[in-house]
């Protein structure tokens, strides 16, 4: 990790210079859903809780159905990623779907937790789409590479520091509701990661050239 750090150099790192998108509100997804690090059993109980609001009916993700059902898992990669936190070398190998589109709530309780604020050591539940997202990106590109996120779920307390430094920052970025990933796969420039996101039109993308990495997001598709 530390030869990718010096390569890629310090402004790989925050989102200073983040954009973000606020989605109209919603009742499925208001709020910020975390807890504290020190209890798992309350962050468990909150990533089922979220699960299953998040799961009523079916999920869409750029018009398209993502959810449990048979035929819709039909659609899907294999629900498989090998995560990396690239503030705590933390790596996670994670089946969080299986083949008959049922989602493994332990293993995205894993999720939540590598994907926690690292400023705060806040866990947020992390939402399926967005993870989705990430999944149909890197099948699409047919990379079998690790993912490295830069940035997953954020605190209020970070987000708002980060507001303070940089009037760029969005004061309602979906980080903070776990519905957005910053991350880079090594071996695989951000303009083609982009372009593999951008022809699949499935939620919001962002470039950051400045910074070596790529916004995913679960919310309408745009780009920037």
């Amino acid at each position: 990790m530390k030869s990718l750090f010096g390569r890629l150099g310090t402004n790989l790192f925050d989102p200073v210079f983040d954009f973000c998108y606020k989605a109209k509100s919603s009742h499925l997804f208001e709020g910020v859903v975390s807890v504290n690090m020190t209890d798992p059993s309350k962050w468990t109980w909150t990533r089922r809780a979220f699960l299953e609001v998040s799961l009523v009916g079916t999920l869409l993700l750029g018009g398209r159905l993502v959810g449990p059902q048979p035929v819709q898992a039909r659609e899907l990669p294999e629900g498989r990623l090998t995560l990396v936190n690239v503030w705590t070398n933390e790596r996670l190998d994670v089946t969080y779907r299986d083949e008959a589109g049922n989602y493994d709530l332990a293993a995205l309780d894993d999720v939540n937790y590598l994907l926690r604020c690292h400023y705060s050591g806040e866990v947020g539940a992390i939402d399926v789409r967005v993870l989705e997202h990430v999944n149909l990106v890197q099948k699409k590109l047919g990379s079998q590479q690790e993912i490295h996120v830069i940035s997953g779920f954020r605190s209020p307390e970070y987000n708002a520091m980060l507001v303070r430094t940089d009037r760029r920052v969005a004061r309602n970025s979906l980080h903070m509701q776990g519905q957005a990933i910053d991350l880079l796969i090594p071996g695989i420039s951000p303009t083609k990661l982009r372009q593999a996101a951008l022809e699949l039109r499935y939620g919001g993308v962002g470039f950051y050239k400045r910074s070596s990495y790529v916004h995913l997001d679960s919310g309408p598709f745009r780009h920037w």
